[in-house]
């Protein structure tokens, strides 16, 4: 069972988790021979006060 971690600073939409999930789980089956129903996929949103890049905060 696959399991897929997607980190993304703000945040996505409900209908742009779908869309994502759809195109990693077709990659999966095609690529790697996985059933897309075995596939989990979670998506962390972090805040921008929560991620630096370098030295400054992205907020």
């Amino acid at each position: 069972m696959p399991y897929v971690n997607i980190r993304v600073a703000g945040k996505l939409s409900k209908n742009q988790k779908q869309k994502i999930a759809e195109d990693v789980c077709v990659s999966l089956e095609k690529n790697a021979g996985k059933p897309k129903d075995s596939v989990l996929i979670f998506f962390d949103e972090v805040d921008h006060e929560n991620i630096a890049k370098g030295d400054k905060l992205l907020a």
